[in-house]
C-alpha cells in the first residue's frame, strides 16, 4: 500500500512516496520553479542516481502531474501505476480556529481553508493549490489534509490570546496560533520515549530552527505555548523573516518612506531576519564562514539569533515549571553546531548543561543524540525531525477510520523499538567516517 504526502509552496511541490506495508521511503523530491520558467524537478529513490529533470510546470497541477510521471514511469519510478498509491497527506500550513486533528478533504473542508486563507497568506494559497491539483490527478483516494496549527489548538486563552480589542478576536480570529505543529508533534513524542515518560505527564521546550523557526512549550504533552503567532512573522530571528518587533515599527517606517501595508508585509517576511542583518546571507553555513573570516555583521546576526532563541528557552522554563528535556531539531537544530553553542552557552544556571565536543559531533540526521553533560540537570537531545511520516500515518489512519486527535492515538514512533529503516542505513555508513558518532546515540531510558 503506497501513500503519497504533498508539501505545496508557492513555486514547489515537494513529495514522498512510502510503502507502507514495507514501512519503507520509496522516493522523496521536488518541483521547483513551479508557476515560472525553467521548472524542474529533482527525483531521489535509494540507491539509485539523483534524477534533474527539466519540465515547464505552469500550474501545480502540472506539477503534480510531473510528479506521478516520474513516479510511474519505466525508468525513474517506484510504483507501476496510480492505482497503487491509496492515500495522499497535503500539508496545510494554517487551519485557523477549526480543525484540532487531520481531516479528510472533502468540500467542506476546502469552503473552510479557503475562509481562513487569509490568515496565512503567504502559504495557505498554495497548499490549496496543490490539494486541488492532487485531486484532479488522483480522484478516487483519499485526501487528506495535516495542518501545522491543529498541534497547537490545546493552547490555553493565556498563551493564545493578544492583548487587542476584543472585537478583533470575535470578528476576525486575531490571535496566536503557531506551526511546525507536526515537527513539534513528531519530536514531542520521541522525547517521551527516549525519557521513558509518559508522553501525556511529559514537559519538553523544542526549538525547531530552520529557516523558519520557533519554540514549543510542550506541557503535559500537549502545547502549551510557541513563539509564532497569527501568521510564522512572529518570535525567532529566521532566514529573511523578522520574528519579534515593536508593533510601531512599521508604521514608523511607513510614515518615514511612503511604502504600503503589502510592502512593509513583504519587507518584514522577505527581506528581514538574517538577510536583513548581514544584507546578503539567509544560509547559516554562509554566516558561519563570513563570521570565522572576520565579518562582523555576520557574526552579529549570529549572537541575536541565539540571543532570541535563548530568551525563549528561559522564559518558556519559567512558564512550565519543570521541563523534562530540552530538544533542538529541523536543518539548523540539527546541523549547524555552532549557532547550537551560542544557544546553549551560559544555561548551567537553569540546569542546562552541554558538552562542546558532543555538540560538535552531533551533525545528523540519522540517528537522535544527547548533548548534554551528566551532570545537566535537563537532557538536551538532538531529535531529527520527520513531518512527513506524521503526515503519512495520519492520512492511513485517516483512511481506515482510526485516526484521533493525538492524545487519543498512538503513532509508531512512539515504540522504543522504532526504526527508521532509512535511516538506520545512513547511519551505518555515518559511523564509518565518525565513529565518534556511536557515543553520543540517545537510546531510551526504559
Amino acid at each position: 500500500m503506497i501513500i503519497l504526502t504533498l508539501n505545496c509552496g508557492s513555486s514547489s511541490a515537494k513529495y514522498q512516496v512510502y510503502d507502507w506495508n514495507a514501512k519503507d521511503i520509496l522516493a522523496v523530491g521536488i518541483v521547483e520553479k513551479v508557476t515560472m520558467p525553467g521548472s524542474f524537478i529533482n527525483h531521489r529513490v535509494k540507491g539509485r542516481e539523483e534524477l534533474t529533470l527539466q519540465q515547464d510546470c505552469p500550474t501545480h497541477t502540472d506539477a503534480v502531474g510531473l510528479i506521478i510521471k516520474i513516479l510511474t514511469s519505466k525508468d525513474q519510478g517506484v510504483i507501476s501505476d496510480m492505482s497503487m498509491i491509496k492515500a495522499v497527506g497535503h500539508r496545510v500550513v494554517h487551519g485557523g480556529m477549526k480543525f484540532t486533528k487531520s481531516v479528510i478533504v472533502d468540500d467542506a473542508v476546502m469552503a473552510t481553508l479557503d475562509e481562513v486563507k487569509e490568515l496565512g497568506p503567504l502559504h495557505n494559497p498554495a497548499n490549496i493549490m496543490g490539494i486541488e491539483a492532487a485531486k484532479k490527478v488522483l480522484p478516487d483516494v483519499p485526501h487528506c489534509a495535516v495542518m501545522d496549527t491543529a498541534w497547537h489548538q490545546t493552547m490555553p486563552p493565556e498563551s493564545y490570546l493578544y492583548a487587542i480589542p476584543g472585537e478583533w478576536f470575535e470578528k476576525y480570529q486575531a490571535r496566536r496560533y503557531g506551526f511546525h505543529g507536526t515537527s513539534f508533534l513528531y519530536t514531542a513524542k520521541r522525547a517521551a520515549v527516549l525519557l521513558g515518560q509518559d508522553p501525556a505527564k511529559t514537559n519538553v521546550i523544542i526549538c525547531h530552527l530552520g529557516n523558519g523557526s520557533s519554540v514549543n512549550a510542550v506541557k503535559n504533552g500537549c502545547s502549551f505555548d510557541t513563539s509564532m503567532g497569527l501568521t510564522p512573522l512572529e518570535g525567532l530571528v529566521m532566514g529573511t523573516r523578522s520574528g519579534d518587533i515593536d508593533p510601531a515599527l512599521p508604521f514608523y517606517i511607513m510614515r518615514k518612506t511612503g511604502m504600503n501595508a503589502t510592502e512593509i508585509e513583504s519587507a518584514l517576511n522577505k527581506k528581514s531576519g538574517l538577510l536583513g542583518l548581514t544584507g546578503k546571507f539567509t544560509d547559516r553555513r554562509d554566516i558561519q564562514a563570513a563570521a570565522v573570516s572576520g565579518d562582523a555583521q555576520a557574526l552579529l546576526a549570529q549572537h541575536i539569533e541565539a540571543y532570541r532563541v535563548k530568551k525563549y528557552i528561559g522564559a518558556y522554563q519559567a512558564a512550565l515549571g519543570r521541563v523534562d528535556a530540552l530538544v533542538l531539531t529541523a536543518g539548523v537544530g540539527e546541523f549547524a553546531w555552532f549557532i547550537r553553542e551560542k544557544i546553549l552557552d551560559g544555561l548551567e544556571g537553569i540546569g542546562m548543561v552541554f558538552d562542546p565536543v558532543k555538540n560538535k559531533v552531533s551533525c545528523t540526521r540519522n540517528t537522535e543524540t544527547i548533548i548534554s553533560k551528566p551532570e545537566s540537570k535537563i537532557p538536551i537531545y538532538i531529535i531529527p525531525t520527520d513531518e512527513e511520516l506524521v503526515m503519512t500515518e495520519d492520512a492511513f489512519a485517516l483512511m481506515q477510520g482510526t485516526y484521533d486527535i493525538h492524545t487519543n492515538f498512538t503513532y509508531s514512533f512512539q515504540s522504543k523499538d522504532y526504526v527508521n529503516k532509512g535511516r538506520a542505513e545512513g547511519l551505518e555508513h555515518e559511523l564509518v567516517k565518525n565513529p565518534e558518532l556511536a557515543k553520543i546515540i540517545a537510546r531510551p531510558l526504559n
